[in-house]
């Protein structure tokens, strides 16, 4: 069996004779190369001799010349270890106007387990924008969302108290010898496979409470939960299963094994779970909104908030939504220069709400095409989802309904009858209430509405959806035009629904 070691900024695999002595090519590993590798090496691709994964990094300047070439076309395949935010490196630079192409690692449950992460998640490095500037919009057209993984495992989650500190996501120590983020190695499968590389004690802040394991179709198109025999299977050959990216650095949670209530059958949906761009100050990954950033406030670590105040630096690039599909466009906030683009946690299936916390994660493929809406300021984002997927009362009038409108206007006495179409305003919070008062604000503020005409046009054209308990919500309407062309989105708006 390979030996499969991470450490911060590579991902060594080792052959079976060095992996029979984890211990002793631990000491050997931390004492004559890690030190080396941090910030030095990333891996770029096979190499020779037992650190098959390992390549020497272009030079810090390099990396930036190159980054800053404009592309029409940008490839993305590199990820940061849990964090969004200003300090980290770019992955490219694309042409407003262009296309982002991303083959992205399972988020959730694979960095939950690897101790290694600051965050929940492993998402892309940021990708400046072209002509992204902090008060503009970037759009975000979803034209391709594609599963690569033929399984995963999950669940609801159960914390192992003694292996981090104020959040089992972000501060993580091993419970034995107290390294803080320790390198870890992974020993043979179950909920004990995951290793410190120091002491070789269970590194991971996470099991499952309840977990299973699905098993995809050819097509991805189904799912089919397995028993204890396939989830072996699937666990002892984790990785191909989970299809990693290259340069992924968790443990793929496979690796756990879970298997119960198999034999259950469920359509599948991929959706991009974390998207948005990047916020002006650090945060992790997974706690980029209003519900997850709670675990922030007051917390004794490097990313620890103040209060409640400090959590507005957020983009809610987690939302979590299954309308974030194929078909859907984005508008997001931009925060920094060139906006800081980013992607990850992408999902074969999910109910509205996420109600386990934790779904089908997956290794998968996206396709975007981006453009930058000049002087758009917004307060979260805002999602132009398929028709098919918005409530009735809130889809594009048809020529019948304007028509039957009219007439009714006319025989009222009403002068004229408001052209309007659907947006749907992203909100976070504590909870579901607080999240949905996030939204009549910031709809509010962008419409030049009161709290009262959006409560109202909401009932009247609209609604609100959970996304994900505790606290992420859609607030739908229909939007006068006037006051879209006012915002600048008038446009987008009329190109998404036609």
């Amino acid at each position: 069996m390979v030996q499969r070691v991470v450490v911060e900024r590579a991902v060594l695999e080792l052959p079976p004779a060095e992996g029979d002595a984890v211990a002793q090519v631990g000491v050997g590993i931390r004492a004559g190369v890690v030190s080396h590798l941090r910030g030095a090496v990333e891996p770029v691709g096979p190499a020779g001799g037992p650190c098959a994964r390992v390549g020497f990094m272009r030079p810090a300047a390099e990396r930036e010349r190159m980054s800053q070439q404009i592309q029409e076309e940008l490839e993305v395949d590199a990820f940061t270890l849990g964090l969004v935010g200003p300090e980290q490196e770019w992955a490219g630079t694309v042409a407003d106007g262009g296309t982002v192409r991303t083959h992205t690692p399972p988020a959730c449950w694979g960095p939950m387990i690897t101790p290694e992460f600051r965050g929940g998640h492993e998402v892309t490095r940021p990708i400046r924008v072209e002509n992204a500037e902090p008060g503009d919009a970037l759009v975000v057209h979803i034209e391709d969302v594609e599963v690569t993984s033929a399984a995963t495992s999950t669940g609801s989650m159960a914390e192992r108290a003694d292996a981090f500190g104020d959040d089992p996501f972000v501060d993580h120590v091993c419970p034995e010898c107290g390294t803080e983020w320790p390198e870890s190695v992974v020993e043979g499968t179950g909920e004990d496979a995951v290793r410190c590389a120091e002491c070789g004690a269970n590194a991971s802040s996470f099991g499952f409470e309840y977990g299973y394991t699905v098993a995809f179709d050819d097509d991805r198109s189904v799912g089919v939960t397995v028993g204890e025999e396939g989830a072996g299977m699937l666990a002892d050959d984790a990785d191909a299963a989970m299809a990693l990216p290259e340069h992924s650095r968790q443990h793929p949670i496979l690796l756990y094994g879970p298997d119960e209530m198999p034999g259950t059958l469920g359509r599948l949906r991929p959706f991009i779970g974390n998207i948005g761009t990047t916020p002006a100050r650090e945060f992790p990954d997974s706690h980029n909104a209003g519900d997850f950033g709670q675990f922030l406030i007051g917390a004794d670590h490097d990313w620890g908030l103040p209060d409640e105040a400090a959590l507005e630096a957020r983009t809610d690039g987690h939302m979590d939504s299954n309308e974030v599909r194929p078909g859907a466009t984005l508008v997001c906030p931009v925060r920094v220069e060139g906006a800081g683009l980013y992607v990850g946690d992408l999902h074969a299936n999910q109910g509205d709400g996420e109600l386990s916390l934790h779904t089908t994660d997956v290794s998968g493929r996206t396709e975007l095409r981006v453009e930058v809406i000049k002087d758009c300021e917004l307060g979260g984002p805002l999602l132009l989802p398929n028709e098919s997927d918005l409530p009735h009362i809130a889809k594009p009038y048809t020529d019948a309904e304007r028509a039957a409108g009219g007439e009714v206007a006319e025989r009222y006495g009403v002068d004229e009858l408001h052209d309007a179409a659907p947006i749907q305003v992203i909100g976070s919070g504590a909870t579901v209430n607080e999240a949905t008062e996030t939204a009549f604000e910031r709809a509010g503020t962008l419409l030049d509405m009161t709290e009262g005409e959006v409560r109202s046009r909401c009932t009247f054209t609209g609604g609100v959806e959970i996304a994900r308990l505790p606290g992420v919500v859609q607030l739908s309407m229909l939007a006068p035009l006037d006051r879209l062309e006012a915002a600048g989105l008038a446009d987008v708006v009329r190109e998404q629904y036609a």
